[in-house]
C-alpha cells in the first residue's frame, strides 16, 4: 500500500449534498477497507453529515461551494477535512443556550474525542475555513474490488 490515499469532492452549497457527501465518503472508505456497515463507517458518517450540514446552512450562501478531502496516512490515521469560503469559524455555544440548533460542533467534538480523534478549525489561503478530524484508522486498508464479498 502507498504511504497515503487521498480522496476529495466539491460540491455545491445546497441540502441535497449533505447526502451526497456522505454517500461519497462511506463509498471511498469501503473502497479503502473499511466496510459501511461497521460501527466506524457509522460514526465517520455522521461526523461528515454534520460537517457538510454547517457548510450548507452557517455559510449564509457566502460559499457557493464546500470541498470534502479525505487522507489515510500509512494505514494509521485518517483525517477528513470540509472546507468552506466563508471567514466565519465555527462557535461553541454555551451549554445554558436553548435553541433547536447549533449542536453539530459539539457532537463532531464528542465522536472524534470518543473515537480517540481530534477536531481542528484552520483558515484557508482564500480566506475561508477548514473544520478537520483527524481518527485513528483501525481497519487494514485494503481496497475492495468489484466482485468480492463483504465479510
Amino acid at each position: 500500500m502507498a504511504d497515503h490515499l487521498e480522496a476529495s469532492v466539491t460540491l455545491p452549497s445546497e441540502p441535497a449534498s449533505v447526502s451526497a457527501a456522505r454517500g461519497y465518503v462511506v463509498t471511498t472508505l469501503a473502497e479503502w477497507g473499511l466496510p459501511a456497515h461497521t460501527e466506524a463507517a457509522e460514526t465517520i458518517r455522521l461526523i461528515v453529515s454534520e460537517l457538510a450540514t454547517n457548510a450548507v446552512q452557517h455559510t449564509f450562501g457566502q460559499s457557493p461551494t464546500f470541498t470534502v478531502d479525505l487522507r489515510l496516512d500509512r494505514d494509521e490515521q485518517l483525517r477528513i477535512g470540509v472546507t468552506d469560503s466563508h471567514p466565519r469559524f465555527p462557535k461553541r455555544l454555551p451549554a445554558a443556550v436553548q435553541q433547536d440548533n447549533g449542536r453539530g460542533m459539539v457532537i463532531i467534538r464528542w465522536l472524534a474525542a470518543e473515537c480517540g480523534g481530534k477536531l481542528r478549525v484552520r483558515p484557508t489561503r482564500e480566506g475561508g475555513k477548514t473544520v478537520s478530524i483527524e481518527l485513528p484508522w483501525t481497519v487494514p486498508a485494503q481496497p475492495v474490488t468489484a466482485g468480492q464479498q463483504e465479510p
